[in-house]
């Protein structure tokens, strides 16, 4: 399941994150968003999602919330 299914408000642990961009994994590692760490969805929007990881929250758009597993 990846991120644009989740139900808002629940904490999930990121399994893996399909990408083949390298600058986007090491952008998202520098966020704290990596395998094994968890991850709360804390809205959805029309072409973006709110997340909170660690204690940040960000705005992600749909394309990199369905590449995030969880």
């Amino acid at each position: 399941m990846n991120l644009t299914k989740a139900v808002e408000g629940t904490e999930y642990i990121i399994k893996n994150i399909e990408t083949d961009d390298e600058e986007l994994n090491s952008f998202l590692f520098s966020l704290g968003c990596y395998e094994g760490e968890p991850i709360t969805v804390v809205s959805h929007l029309r072409s973006s999602c709110i997340v909170s990881i660690k204690d940040g929250r960000y705005n992600i758009d749909k394309q990199l919330a369905s590449a995030i597993q969880i």
